[in-house]
């Protein structure tokens, strides 16, 4: 059976997606014609085991990177593009669910769980869109305007996908299991729209505005990361389960190649963006090196004390008081040039011509 465009009969045939058991016109799905084998935990009934594996990774691997962004302080678009990524990381935990059948297919819940899924992956590949323009500055990247944009336009994608998804689910306004024309728009030729624009988009920018042409290889492998998930989801998937025995099937090989592409996306982005080091706030303590020299223990070297007095160069320091110190008056040191020698009082042999000396006798005193 060939691919239809707007029909499921021939993709759910061969790759098991969340989707599938919700749509045909017996009511009961759209069952792959091979998937891989479930795993019972206890009293847990497990599909897909190794894809839920894969779905694990993801989610630590998109941590992991969602740190990364958010460490680079002053990096362009950070703040828009970890928004893709923490939609990459709800989408992993709800497939998770719907993949392992934890949230059974039978369940009434499971519709709305699916459309939700549906409308986060469209507004995912909106969100990837989007950023793929945040590089040309059209609007200053950080800012409320370019934030808020992006989060009605991935509000507003998300509402509509996920009406889209229930009605048809639902069968409501005009929309059927069997009309599945908007969801197959949805589904499959949107988020291959926002790839191939983001592409176009980012070799542009590497072309025109970058000097450095590495970042190339980061988009030329996340493109065919991305080319391979889709071609082993809808065209190996049952070659691949059959020839493993049912051990794995497309769906693993696609999320782990998806897995890969988005991790490509963040090393673009990383290999594109530098951090502005004056402004960035690191969480290594800074090394600061010391330039005054009076912090440093060379002042000896560079500078001498100066040990001459303003008032008197060399001989014995003066005393503050009359300008003679007290070895000058009891010793005959005198003060030179003072007025005691004028009035025969502060002479060099003391008063009247008498001795100085201790203990004071009669000729001394």
């Amino acid at each position: 059976m060939g691919l239809s465009f707007g029909s499921f009969d021939s993709v759910c045939s061969t790759a098991a997606l969340v989707i599938c058991p919700l749509l045909g016109p017996s009511g009961q799905g759209i069952e792959p014609n091979c998937y891989s084998r479930n795993v019972q935990i206890g009293s847990t009934l497990i599909f897909q085991p190794s894809t839920c594996f894969v779905h694990i990774v993801a989610i630590l691997m998109t941590a992991i990177m969602i740190y990364h962004i958010r460490s680079k302080y002053t990096a362009v678009g950070r703040k828009e593009i970890v928004m893709f990524f923490w939609l990459y990381m709800a989408i992993e935990l709800l497939a998770m669910f719907l993949d392992s059948g934890i949230i059974p297919t039978a369940n009434v819940s499971y519709p709305w769980f699916t459309a939700v899924y549906t409308g986060l992956v469209a507004a995912a590949y909106c969100c990837l869109l989007i950023n793929g323009f945040v590089g040309f500055q059209f609007a200053e990247d950080g800012t409320p305007f370019s934030l808020w944009f992006l989060r009605l336009s991935c509000l507003f994608i998300f509402g509509v996908s996920f009406l889209i998804a229930i009605a048809t689910f639902n069968s409501f306004i005009g929309f059927s299991p069997t009309k599945t024309t908007a969801l197959f728009i949805v589904y499959l030729i949107w988020p291959i729209l926002c790839v191939t624009t983001y592409t176009l988009s980012q070799l542009v920018l590497v072309f025109r505005t970058l000097d450095d042409r590495w970042p190339l290889g980061d988009i030329i492998f996340g493109i065919a990361f991305y080319t391979i998930a889709q071609v082993l989801l809808f065209a190996f998937s049952v070659t691949i389960c059959n020839a493993i025995q049912h051990y794995l099937d497309g769906l693993f090989f696609f999320t782990l190649c998806v897995l890969l592409s988005v991790m490509m996306v963040y090393k673009y982005w990383d290999s594109i963006t530098r951090e502005d080091l004056e402004f960035s706030v690191g969480s290594k303590a800074a090394v600061w090196e010391v330039k005054d020299p009076l912090l440093t223990g060379t002042v000896a070297a560079d500078f001498e004390e100066d040990t001459t007095s303003n008032y008197h160069t060399g001989g014995t320091a003066a005393s503050l008081v009359g300008g003679v110190s007290g070895a000058q008056y009891y010793y005959g040191g005198g003060a030179k040039g003072g007025a005691g020698a004028g009035a025969g009082g502060y002479s060099q042999g003391g008063y009247g011509g008498a001795q100085r000396g201790y203990p004071p006798t009669s000729d001394r005193y």
